[in-house]
C-alpha cells in the first residue's frame, strides 16, 4: 500500500491553529517573502520529489492553494526553490468533499465524494508513489482520528501561540508516535517526523 504524509505547520507549543487569528506565527507564507533558509527549502523540495499524489481538503482546493502555486509556478518557470510549485502543478491531485463540489475545475484533479476512510484506503491501494495530504485543523485531525496516517512531517515554528487547535484534538485516547529524524534549521523551523506506533498511552 502507498504511503500517507500528513505535513503541518506547528507551533513551538503543539497547535497548528492560533486562538487570536491575528498572530503572525509561522515563518513560512504563502506571498514572495519566503523566510525559509537554503537547506530547509532544499530539503522541502526534496519531499515532493518523492510522491505523485496530493491529498487536498475541499475548503483548502476552494480558498486557493491550487490557483495560488500555479500562479508562482509559472512566474518561476526555473528557479529550483520553486521546483515544489511546479510538482503540485503537474501532480495528481485528489479533493475529498461532499456534495458541496461535484466536479474538479482543476487540470489533473479528481473530486471524490465517499467516506474519507473508504476513499483514502482505496486510493492508497491504487499503483504508485507516496501520497501527501494538505489541509486546516478539520480536515488533519479526521485524517488522524480515523488511522489514515503514516507519517507526521511538522515543521515547528519558533513561536509559541499560548492556545488553539491540535491535530490530535479528536483522538481523546492520545496516539503514541515513534521519532523517525529531526532536523534543525538557522530560521528556527525544526522539521521532526514522526510515525504511528502500533502501542497506545496507557
Amino acid at each position: 500500500m502507498r504511503k500517507l504524509i500528513l505535513q503541518m505547520q506547528m507551533s513551538v507549543d503543539g497547535y497548528v491553529a492560533a486562538a487570536n487569528p491575528a498572530l503572525a506565527w509561522q515563518v513560512w507564507n504563502w506571498g514572495e517573502d519566503w523566510r525559509w533558509d537554503e537547506p530547509l527549502k532544499k530539503d522541502f523540495n526534496a519531499v515532493f520529489e518523492s510522491i505523485d499524489c496530493i491529498l487536498l481538503s475541499r475548503k483548502m482546493a476552494e480558498e486557493g492553494y491550487l490557483d495560488h502555486w500555479g500562479r508562482v509556478a509559472q512566474n518561476h518557470p526555473a528557479d529550483p526553490h520553486y521546483a515544489f510549485a511546479r510538482k503540485i502543478v503537474e501532480t495528481n491531485k485528489v479533493v475529498l468533499t461532499s456534495k458541496q463540489l461535484r466536479t474538479s475545475k482543476w487540470d489533473r484533479t479528481e473530486v471524490v465524494r465517499g467516506s474519507m476512510v473508504d476513499e483514502v484506503n482505496a486510493l492508497k491501494r491504487r499503483p504508485g508513489r507516496t501520497i501527501i495530504a494538505f489541509g486546516g485543523v478539520g480536515f488533519a485531525s479526521s485524517l488522524v482520528a480515523a488511522g489514515l496516517v503514516d507519517e507526521f512531517q511538522f515543521f515547528v515554528n519558533p513561536t509559541a501561540v499560548g492556545g488553539g487547535r491540535s491535530i490530535f484534538g479528536d483522538s481523546p485516547a492520545g496516539m503514541k508516535l515513534a521519532l523517525t529524524g529531526s532536523e534543525a534549521y538557522g530560521c528556527g523551523i525544526v522539521v521532526s517526523r514522526y510515525t504511528p506506533s502500533p502501542s497506545r498511552p496507557g
